[in-house]
């Protein structure tokens, strides 16, 4: 693959490592994600997925690798450099991480007014463009704690593409929330896709919202990349964690007693 082509690439991943400590975390990453593109990463808990969304962001470094974002190796950055590419980032977190003492107008505003010098008319403009995206025209004075879950999910999705950002990350959209509203969600996650064009990487690990929004799919497990490919190649699968997971059944684990010794004697050591 030609060097221009991955230029092109919204997240360019290579190679890469990360330790919390003695303990490696994440084992020899490579993900490329193409603009317009809607990611799923599933995999269960303390598979990678958190980790990962962390390093994208910014917030942690790798031990050894590099990542690419919107062009920029992030491995290079410095925080001046950060700050300016996290404005065409835009992040929607699991329960909508709502300020508890803003209605939801001043919530999906505060972006706009912290890293922006538009006039407060533009500001509520655009704010209420976006309320109107999600449907939630008629609930802007609202605090957080009136709302359901499925609007409180929406209030926060809309703070985050408020300034249109060319990267959306989705924290477990559909997480507590029921079939229909869920499945009203996805189809709101397609539609920002095509009225923005915007790339999207979801974290999640239900089943059914994955299938219904993703273009393709990374499966991690404890750390690795098990796989990335269409809906269809996942669920062709053979490999018995995806086959589980698709299954939702439990992971059997076979103890290897001298690599358990060894783990323990390891943590020993850095003590």
């Amino acid at each position: 693959m030609s060097d221009d082509k991955q230029q092109n690439y919204a997240i360019n991943i290579k190679n890469m490592t990360s330790h919390y400590g003695s303990v490696k975390v994440l084992d020899d990453i490579n993900l490329s994600i193409e603009p317009r593109e809607i990611m799923v990463v599933m995999g269960h808990s303390g598979s990678g997925k958190s980790t990962l969304f962390r390093h994208i962001l910014g917030l942690k470094q790798p031990t050894s690798g590099s990542i690419e974002v919107l062009g920029k190796d992030l491995t290079k950055l410095d925080k001046k450099g950060l700050y300016s590419l996290r404005k065409n980032i835009g992040v929607a977190f699991q329960n909508g991480a709502l300020f508890s003492s803003l209605n939801v107008l001043e919530n999906v505003e505060l972006p706009l007014r912290e890293h922006t010098e538009l006039d407060d008319n533009t500001i509520r403009i655009m704010t209420r463009m976006k309320l109107e995206q999600m449907n939630l025209a008629d609930y802007e004075e609202l605090m957080p704690s009136e709302l359901s879950g499925g609007m409180l999910k929406r209030a926060g999705l809309a703070r985050a593409v408020v300034m249109d950002p060319k990267l959306l990350f989705f924290d477990e959209p559909s997480a507590g929330l029921d079939p229909v509203t869920s499945a009203e969600l996805d189809q709101l996650i397609l539609q920002l896709r095509d009225a923005l064009n915007m790339t999207i990487v979801i974290v999640t690990h239900e089943l059914e919202s994955a299938f219904s929004v993703a273009d393709r799919i990374t499966v991690m497990d404890r750390g690795q990349q098990i796989m990335t490919g269409s809906k269809e190649e996942v669920k062709a699968s053979t490999d018995t964690r995806i086959v589980n997971m698709l299954a939702r059944k439990a992971r059997d684990e076979e103890i290897d007693g001298d690599a358990y010794l060894d783990r323990l004697m390891e943590a020993q050591r850095v003590k």
